[in-house]
């Protein structure tokens, strides 16, 4: 079973620039600590406050065993200690999905086709 943590942050509208700063340090922390990173969203359009980060595992073991190595790693524990100092994140919810299949990456041509 492949599973996505799905995380919902509330960040600070004027602290934008520093959320993408954290969100990129991301991209090289966590596939080094195991997760399959499929991307962080920061807010383009509408609500300005909500970003998302969605990692993919093939499992919860696998996301525990990801979790304890974030705890060891330096750059991690350092990207935690900024966010915190900066007040970026005001709040952080944790959501485990699993993909429908048939509805993940379907391009618009085999949509049309399908429908035909």
């Amino acid at each position: 079973m492949r599973i996505t943590c799905f995380i919902r942050y509330q960040i600070d509208p004027f602290q934008r620039e520093e959320f993408r700063k954290y969100a990129e340090n991301w991209g090289r922390i966590i596939p080094r600590c195991g997760g399959q990173l499929v991307g962080y969203f920061l807010p383009y359009e509408g609500t300005n406050d909500i970003a998302w980060g969605l990692i993919a595992f093939d499992n919860l073991a696998a996301y525990e065993a990801y979790r304890a190595r974030l705890r060891g790693d330096a750059e991690a524990r350092e990207n935690f200690a900024m966010a915190q100092k900066l007040r970026l994140i005001l709040r952080e919810e944790r959501s485990f999905v699993e993909v429908v299949d048939g509805t993940f990456c379907v391009a618009a041509a085999a949509s049309r086709e399908k429908s035909q």
